[in-house]
């Protein structure tokens, strides 16, 4: 057993322990507070524990498979929010070959250049290539009525659900002295970090919030819970700083970035949905919404984790 397995090893039943004091916790509460099931908040807690099982289950699987299970991973979550985000644009007939390269051309290249580890393509592919490619497609059908938006709606797509999406199996190309055959760490780094930082920013704002920070956008987002929440998931960084490259200290300030990368990027996707009008992207994960929903922190967070990681220690 290699040392990333091993320590993988010691990371997964951890996040199961944790799993179920929630599940207890949760069964407790239903049975004490809505033994009917009609307190809508108990059964979305449950419903989102449920939906943590089987989200860390396959997450584990994929880690476990190293960069084939990670990248087909990311590749099929990425398909999926692609579609989930699409669905609220204003393409129409005449973007649909616009839409059919970006699912079955683009998705699938970006993967494959991460696979085969082209770091100088898939870094610019989708930010330069596809984006002066695909608005010609749409141009060629001679459809002006809401082109610019149109053609703007289907580049940030991309951008979001697979460009900074496939930063996460990134990750696995870097080549850091003396962290060999252990990157896949690093992902299981910025997905507890970045999902712990959700559930305690969360947490410490049912708590002691008060002051909303964009009431507008996520009326559940607080100061004190954005305060409480990123002090607390920078904490948890540096005390796994055992499973990266970095220091003490560094895994305290990387943290620290991606929590409040990955705070900015759920309010970003909030105010996208709430221009569309809808609460959630999808109900595709019971208690969490869509795909997106549950990506968003990870995705905003991923490129520029990748970036100042492979600067620094690449």
């Amino acid at each position: 057993m290699d040392q990333a397995n091993g320590d993988l090893l010691m990371v997964i039943p951890a996040a199961g322990g944790l799993l179920v004091v929630a599940t207890a916790i949760g069964s407790m509460l239903a049975w004490r507070y809505s033994p009917d099931g009609q307190n809508a908040t108990i059964e979305n807690l449950n419903d989102r524990i449920r939906s943590w099982w089987a989200m860390v289950l396959l997450l584990a699987l994929a880690l476990l498979g190293g960069k084939t299970g990670v990248v087909l991973l990311f590749g099929i979550c990425s398909f999926a929010a692609l579609r989930e985000f699409l669905t609220l644009t204003n393409a129409v007939r005449a973007d649909h070959w616009s839409l059919v390269a970006a699912f079955f051309v683009v998705l699938p290249v970006q993967y494959y250049l991460i696979w085969i580890e082209w770091y100088g393509l898939f870094a610019i592919f989708i930010p330069v290539y596809v984006f002066l490619l695909l608005p010609m497609v749409s141009a060629l059908r001679g459809e002006t009525r809401n082109y610019l938006v149109r053609v703007a709606e289907v580049q940030w797509a991309l951008m979001i659900c697979v460009f900074c999406a496939s930063h996460v199996p990134a990750l696995l190309t870097l080549k850091i002295d003396g962290f060999e055959g252990r990157n896949v760490l690093l992902i299981a780094f910025l997905v507890v970090v970045v999902q712990l930082s959700d559930v305690l920013q969360y947490v410490w704002g049912k708590l002691i919030g008060k002051r909303k920070i964009a009431p507008n956008l996520s009326p559940s987002k607080t100061v004190e819970g954005f305060v409480g929440g990123s002090l607390s998931a920078t904490a948890i960084g540096a005390a796994l700083w055992w499973m990266t490259p970095f220091s003490i200290p560094q895994a305290a300030l990387m943290a620290f970035i991606i929590t409040i990368m990955g705070f900015f990027g759920g309010l970003v996707m909030s105010a996208i949905k709430r221009d569309r009008g809808v609460k959630d992207w999808g109900h595709a994960i019971a208690g969490h919404g869509g795909f997106i929903d549950r990506l968003d922190s990870v995705v905003y967070s991923a490129p520029i984790f990748f970036h100042i990681t492979r600067y620094f220690w690449g």
